[in-house]
This record gives C-alpha cells, structure tokens and sequence, in this order.
C-alpha cells in the first residue's frame, strides 16, 4: 500500500464500430504509453482490506521508461523513486530507507506498472471492461501466478487514465483517481534521482 495484448483484431475492431464517439479502452491505453513521455498528476487512493479503510494523497510524476517518483503527502509522507536502476522506499517517520533493484521490483506499485514502456501489455491479459459513464474500462489479469497484482482495472477518458482499480495479493482492494493530469512537461531530471537524508537507516529489500 506504501503500494496486453497487442492482438487487437476483429474484436476491437467490431467495439469501435460500435463506439465510434471514443475509442477503446484498449485502444486508448495505447495511445495513453505512446503519447505520455512524462505525465505529473496529482493522485487519491482508497485502500479497503476487510472492512478496513485507508485514505491517502499525494503527487506522481513520470518519466519513461521506468523513472517515476509517486510521493504521498496524507495522512503520512513517503516517497517512492525510481531511477531506471534503483528503487527507494523513504518513510520519514520511521527514518528508514528501503533500497531495492528496480527490474525485480517493476509492477510491484502502480508507478512503476505505468512507468514502463509496456508492462502493463507484457505481464498481462487486456480485455473490454464495458463504459460507466464517460469513463472506458480495460480489465487486465496476470499472466503468471507470481505478478504483485492479481486483478487491476484502468479507466480512461480522451486517452488518459483517471482511473486504476487494483487487488494484490494480500487482499488489499485499491482505488486510486489521478487529478489534474498534464502530459509531456518538462520534469527535471533531479525529480528522480535520490539521496538518502544522513543519519537515516539504509536497509536492502527483497
């Protein structure tokens, strides 16, 4: 919590006729990674796990492939970035940062799925999940049995996501709605790189 198919074919074909005023779902997360090189968005998560509720906030920024830097700022602060190499988790609370290669780490968060260039497509299963409202839904199953992620959903509008819905492996049910969403802005390159404060505890993951 501190959190693909390219055979498009006759089926995508057949929903588009017969959705000619937007485009897949499908359609649209392609041109969503094809047409965000950098994204920086403003983000609410709901985490639900047996009854229980968490609300948290912050700000995610992008920058393919594979750098990211999604930073809650409520109810508590972390920070999660990804370098390309790297991946660090900082909680300031607990003056500790956990240190992780970024490859093995990769779709075990929402930032590094959408980092990459097509991890979404490559570790899972696409299908049409209907429209609710102005929103197109996908619905993407694992693969393999291993993935961090054992069902998500991603909502689009205009060819941007707004939505994601996600359920791990520990029975946690996520939501999250990404804010005031701005493609391709220039994001310094020092955004997502990062330097362990001093005197915190650096600690190796899994």
């Amino acid at each position: 919590m501190k959190p693909t198919t390219t055979l498009l074919g006759a089926a995508t074909l057949a929903c588009c006729l017969s959705l000619p005023a937007q485009a897949s779902a499908v359609a649209q997360l392609k041109a969503f990674v094809a047409g965000s090189k950098t994204l920086s968005a403003d983000f609410s998560q709901i985490v639900t796990n047996k009854g229980k509720r968490e609300e948290a906030s912050g700000t995610l920024e992008i920058a393919r492939p594979g750098k990211f830097r999604w930073e809650y700022s409520k109810p508590y602060s972390q920070l999660i970035v990804g370098d390309g190499k790297t991946l660090w988790i900082y909680d300031p609370d607990l003056a500790q940062v956990t240190r992780k290669a970024q490859g093995a780490a990769l779709g075990s968060s929402p930032a590094a799925l959408l980092a990459g260039s097509n991890e979404i497509e490559r570790s899972y299963k696409l299908n049409e999940a209907g429209k609710q409202g102005d929103v197109e839904w996908l619905a993407a199953s694992p693969k393999k049995q291993d993935n961090t992620f054992s069902a998500i959903r991603m909502g689009f509008r205009n060819n941007m996501l707004v939505e994601m819905e996600l359920t791990d492996s520990f029975g946690n049910d996520t939501r999250i709605r990404f804010l005031q969403p701005q493609q391709n802005v220039k994001l310094p390159a020092a955004r997502f790189a990062f330097t362990a404060p001093k005197g915190v505890d650096v600690v190796s993951g899994d």
